[in-house]
């Protein structure tokens, strides 16, 4: 049972290990970049939204129509 607990906690910790090396390795934007990002997302999002308004607007008058 105790060296069931310390091979857990071996792969445990092994795991963590990968994590923290893989962290190593993540180039992270700057800040100009940062807002660029955000900038294309809120956008996207915007255009999106207004897409399905569009779409359910049409969906309802058709179907008040039909009804």
């Amino acid at each position: 049972m105790a060296a069931q607990t310390e091979k857990a906690k071996g792969k445990l910790s092994a795991y963590f290990r990968g994590v923290k090396s893989e962290i190593k390795k993540v180039v992270w934007p700057n800040k100009k970049e940062l807002f660029n990002f955000t900038g294309v997302v809120i956008g996207i999002s915007a255009l999106i939204s207004i897409i399905v308004y569009l779409l359910d607007l049409g969906i309802h008058g058709i179907l008040k129509f039909i009804i």
